[in-house]
Formats: structure tokens, sequence, C-alpha cells
């Protein structure tokens, strides 16, 4: 059980680089006095105290802002950062070295008994304000961007964003890259980087992509009418400079 706590004490100072003290983990942060309650509501909750166990896991909510369903089964070295809002349901799964941040749900869409929760395996990151909903997988090292709706699994080792949740191609040259840094780094904070598309970004930027290819084919139809003597009347229009259209993801 001492070993349980040491771990879980060891993680925070692991990724997040605001913690000071083992004392100052202690005594202030959510995620950890959350995912300790957690471990004595389950208790209670195998042992079949079930009322206790949720009157546990209810003050564990009221203290922390982070809800816990007893019969949720939690691994090892489980980190929550901030916490406010965390909500894992009855039926989830959540393994080792796993990180969740503010806001994220592990969700159920039906009210039908049995496995209705998520399974998040080993090292999986998701971001915050992230909603993983159903009896879906999501692979070992996976990482969950921030507000991302996910309802379909999700391999080993891909990152996920979007309304709803989308793999980035791992193909593409910006997600090596950020797979790169990632490594280095050791996991992404709040599960995404700062270049980590949306749907409304991928969309600008493939019309700004457009936009200029057709100014290209504009210039050398004028160039083709002025070596051929056409004159013709042109009107202004505003230019964009200092506007830099950045990297789309193929």
């Amino acid at each position: 059980m001492f070993n349980r706590i040491k771990e879980d004490i060891a993680c925070v100072f692991e990724r997040d680089p605001a913690a000071q003290s083992v004392f100052e983990v202690i005594t202030t942060y959510p995620g950890f006095h959350a995912v300790l309650i957690h471990r004595l509501s389950h208790f209670f909750w195998l042992a079949g105290f079930r009322w206790l166990a949720r009157f546990i896991a209810h003050l564990g909510r009221w203290l922390t802002g982070i809800e816990i369903h007893p019969g949720a089964v939690i691994g090892r070295r489980f980190f929550i950062d901030h916490g406010m809002g965390v909500v894992i349901g009855e039926t989830a799964v959540i393994g080792d070295d796993c990180t969740l941040y503010h806001g994220v749900t592990l969700g159920g869409t039906s009210w039908d008994k049995g496995k209705r929760h998520p399974t998040l395996h080993n090292g999986v990151v998701v971001g915050a304000g992230a909603k993983v909903l159903g009896p879906i997988d999501i692979g070992e090292n996976a990482r969950i961007g921030s507000n991302s709706v996910v309802l379909k699994p999700v391999p080993a080792d891909a990152t996920v964003v979007g309304i709803p949740g989308h793999i980035v191609d791992p193909k593409s040259k910006a997600a090596a890259e950020r797979d790169k840094i990632a490594y280095k780094m050791g996991f992404h904070a709040y599960g995404a980087t700062t270049d980590m598309p949306d749907p409304i970004a991928y969309a600008i930027n493939h019309m700004l992509d457009h936009i200029h290819d057709m100014d290209k084919q504009i210039e050398t139809l004028k160039k083709a009418l002025n070596d051929a003597g056409i004159k013709y009347a042109e009107s202004p229009i505003s230019k964009l400079d200092g506007c830099e259209i950045e990297d789309s993801y193929e």
C-alpha cells in the first residue's frame, strides 16, 4: 500500500514541473487526493459494501471536484493534473502510467448494464476537456487532444483530435516531427501540441493554399497576355503582405 502511495507521489514530479515538494503534493494536489480516496472506495466496492463505497466516492467528489465511480479499475502511477470536472464511470478501466487533465470525461453512451465505459491502456494521455465515450479501447501510449470527442477505438501510439475525433496521419511530415518532440519530452502536455490541427484551421489552411496557387496562375496568365500584346484593365486588389501560410496536414 505504501509503495503504491510512493509511486503516486513520484509520478506527480515526473509529469508536473510545478511540483515543489512531497509535502506540497500530499497537502495540495486534488488529483493525488482523488486517487487515494478512490483506492479506498474501490476496496469497499469489491468487498460488497456498495453504499459505503459510493459515499466515500461522494466525499471525494466534494473535496476534490473529481468524480470517480468506486467500480472503476485504475492502474499504477495514475496522474490527474488540476482535476476539476474529471468524471470516470463505473466500468472504466485505466492502465498504468496514464494521465488525465481537467474536464476529462470517461463516460458511457448507453443505459444498459455491463461494460459501457472506455478502457485506457498503459501510457495514455487525455487532454483537457476531452470526452472518451462508450466501451472502446484506447491503445497504449495514445494521445487524445484537448476538447476532442472520441467515440471509436484508438490504436496504440496514435494521436486523436477534433469533434468527432480523428487520427492524425502518422505518415505526415508534421506528425513525424511532433512525435519526435513528444518522445523527447516524454509526453504532450494536455495531450496536444501548439501545432495540432483542428477542423477549422485545416479548412482555412487549405483555402489559403488554394488562393496562393490561384495567384501564381493569374500571374502566369498576365505574363502570357503581355507577351501576346493584349492589354487589359487591372483593378487594384488588397495584398496579403506579412501573412504567412502555415503548412497544413495532408
